[in-house]
């Protein structure tokens, strides 16, 4: 009955296949056997598969007929599998509710249609038998309900300023974003409360910025005299100072993250930042690092999972599930609009995203690690592809856009190449000369001419990081930019990102960020530019965790005495 229906609707059986975009319109015998001339009606054909393989929850990219693959010979024509069942029993019940397909595709006609937008897609290009609309209802039917609201999405630009939407919240936050981990604190450069409120007064009541990060635990360093949680008391203390600037403002805290993460210890420490900012609510609340293990929550080189402390740590650990219980309870609390994790990975988006569903609760809204021109490694990783509205559909907040200020071009990269004696020192840490690497030291452009961020930040400071810069700057001189806005605009114009949390130690450098995000706001980079960017990386994958200097007595132990590799 089920077949009867569908085949009513002009949906027969034997026109189900399955094909991927590379091998297919890769291979001209393939194509021959479906009728298709040249390259262009193969992509137009193919985005017909894909459409139909997101509709049944099928991988894209799978190799059609590959040999090693679960999905072998799903391409061939008139092939049928069980897997086809929910396919054909959907748009049955499509049809029952009184969604017929070939109406829809009546209307696709009647309306000029080819858009996905609109609910259908006409195939100009292969036999005269169309190949049939896949509208909403076809979508609900299949259980996929009504298409949410994506992340990422621009719903509007102020004064110049694109805001994001972050997951699927109805929180817009500014791409670019104020970054506090330095605010109040013992650092020679760390801005004071009244710069810390000119960046404020500047960034979000004049240049459009309307989002602000920071955590229970900064200044980082903090001191007896400037203890941590002085930063969120530093912004509070901007919040009184007007009626409404509350309102103008995202605020973004974190709870101290490994053994504290309790679903108790989530409770009292969002309430303790709610006390130092003087307001009633969060907008986002993160883990600083995950409760668990997991080699993501160092700033060091670690990439390799420890399957033996794992065994031991995580099962110490609080579960995803004691974490989104408490976090769902400040939800319905209206004590914060929503939540995530900073330093993490996808296995912590996906497993509190599962925990959530479970115990129907909200899920995590954003995401926030370390990101960059130089350090793409959550677009390799599989934090990308969870975060995507394909799946999880959650925010993305970069921080590090700068390297720690490498990318920026005020330190030379010592790499020993012709006419370097000529530009900016080395990282006091880096440089030979030792009078002038001292003298760096007493008088620090930023941190990495202090002995202490130098080695907490090495690696940004790998040769293979420093070679990469050395090529993103000729390429950033190239196009007549500088270093820094190329990271800065790369960074905005990546799908992933969200917003980019930038740290300020002057109101100038406030206003080249600035600059550089309504640059950006006015058009992506150049398509070319953004290809040469990609063979850089493409020379140069993982820099920050490549390593040239381990020692043969090493055994495993990094730069900061981190488990390596």
């Amino acid at each position: 009955g089920a077949v009867a229906g569908v085949q009513s609707l002009g949906f027969c059986v034997s026109d189900v296949r399955w094909c991927s975009l590379g091998p297919l319109t890769a291979d001209a015998s393939r194509r021959a056997a479906f009728g298709i001339a040249d390259a262009r009606a193969a992509c137009q054909y193919d985005e017909q598969c894909l459409l139909r393989q997101s509709a049944v929850g099928l991988p894209r990219g799978q190799p059609s007929g590959s040999s090693h693959g679960r999905f072998r010979g799903w391409s061939q024509p008139g092939s049928f599998t069980v897997l086809a069942l929910p396919l054909i029993i959907s748009s049955y019940t499509a049809a029952i509710r009184g969604h017929s397909r070939r109406s829809n595709h009546r209307r696709c006609l009647e309306s000029g249609g080819g858009h996905l937008t609109s609910g259908c897609r006409i195939d100009k290009t292969r036999r005269p038998r169309r190949i049939p609309c896949i509208s909403r209802a076809f979508f609900s039917g299949m259980g996929f309900g009504e298409a949410k609201a994506e992340t990422n999405q621009v719903i509007d630009v102020v004064n110049g300023i694109r805001r994001r939407r972050l997951g699927s919240t109805d929180m817009a936050v500014s791409e670019l974003a104020l970054g506090t981990q330095r605010w109040g604190g013992e650092d020679f450069n760390s801005p004071n409360e009244a710069l810390c409120h000119q960046l404020l007064d500047r960034g979000v009541l004049e240049g459009g910025l309307n989002l602000i990060d920071t955590a229970e635990q900064y200044p980082i360093p903090s001191s007896r005299e400037k203890p941590e949680g002085r930063t969120e008391e530093i912004i509070g203390s901007w919040l009184r100072k007007e009626p409404g600037r509350r309102e103008k403002l995202l605020i973004a805290s974190k709870i101290t993250g490994g053994q504290n993460v309790t679903k108790q210890n989530i409770i009292a420490d969002c309430e303790g930042s709610l006390r130092r900012l003087g307001t009633d609510r969060l907008d986002v609340y993160l883990l600083h690092w995950p409760a668990r293990y997991t080699p993501q929550s160092n700033w060091g080189q670690s990439l390799e999972y420890d399957w033996e402390y794992g065994r031991e740590a995580v099962r110490q650990a609080s579960s995803f599930g004691d974490i989104v219980e408490a976090m769902g309870k400040l939800i319905e609390q209206g004590k914060i609009r929503g939540y995530g994790a900073c330093n993490d990975n996808a296995v912590g988006l996906m497993g509190m995203a599962a925990a959530a569903r479970e115990r129907g609760v909200p899920g995590p809204c954003c995401m926030q690690n370390d990101y960059s021109i130089l350090n793409r490694r959550i677009e390799e990783n599989g934090l990308s592809e969870a975060s995507s509205p394909a799946l999880e559909n959650s925010g993305f907040m970069a921080y590090n856009v700068l390297a720690g200020g490498m990318l920026t071009g005020k330190y030379g990269l010592n790499l020993g190449f012709a006419g370097e004696s000529e530009g900016p020192a080395p990282a006091a840490l880096d440089d030979e000369d030792e009078e002038r690497a001292l003298q760096s030291n007493r008088a620090p452009r930023g941190r990495m001419d202090r002995r202490g961020w130098a080695l907490t930040l090495i690696r940004y400071r790998t040769r293979a990081a420093r070679e990469a810069m050395q090529e993103y700057a000729a390429l950033a001189k190239r196009y007549g930019m500088s270093s820094a806005a190329l990271a800065l605009r790369f960074a905005a114009g990546r799908p992933a990102v969200t917003t980019s949390l930038l740290g300020h130690t002057s109101v100038a450098q406030l206003d080249e960020c600035l600059e550089a995000f309504r640059d950006a706001a006015k058009g992506e980079l150049d398509p070319q530019l953004r290809w040469e960017i990609d063979r850089i990386h493409l020379r140069n994958r993982l820099p920050l965790f490549a390593n040239d200097r381990t020692g043969a007595d090493w055994r495993n132990e990094g730069e900061i005495n981190e488990r390596i590799p």
